[in-house]
């Protein structure tokens, strides 16, 4: 049985790829992350890699939520790399039931 693909999401999650793929592109890196929150803002990113800041792309699209004043999150975007722990933990510690995929090209994982 083949992986889903970004197509076959729901409107909302495949919207969050799109925002997930362009965070990437507008800064040239290969990985990006979109969330949305509990009334439906979304929050995109590329990865923070700075001397003094290294955030992955997922763990500054919530930290861009929280910061929002997000106090939940439904679903959450890693395009270009399967999920990063770091990010999928500080995602989960806002939502514990959190949607989180990882797309790579087309094909889409759900994690747990």
């Amino acid at each position: 049985m083949s992986e889903p693909t970004a197509e076959a999401l729901d409107p909302e999650d495949a919207k969050l790829v799109t925002l997930a793929r362009g965070a990437a592109g507008r800064v040239q890196q290969t990985t990006g992350a979109a969330v949305r929150d509990g009334i439906g803002r979304t929050y995109a990113s590329a990865a923070v890699d700075l001397p003094s800041l290294r955030l992955t792309a997922l763990q500054a699209a919530v930290a861009q939520a929280f910061a929002a004043g997000a106090d939940t999150l439904e679903a959450a975007v890693v395009f270009g790399a399967a999920a990063d722990d770091e990010g999928v933990k500080a995602a989960r510690e806002i939502a514990a039931d959190l949607a989180v995929y990882a797309v790579v090209g087309k094909e889409v994982n759900r994690l747990g």
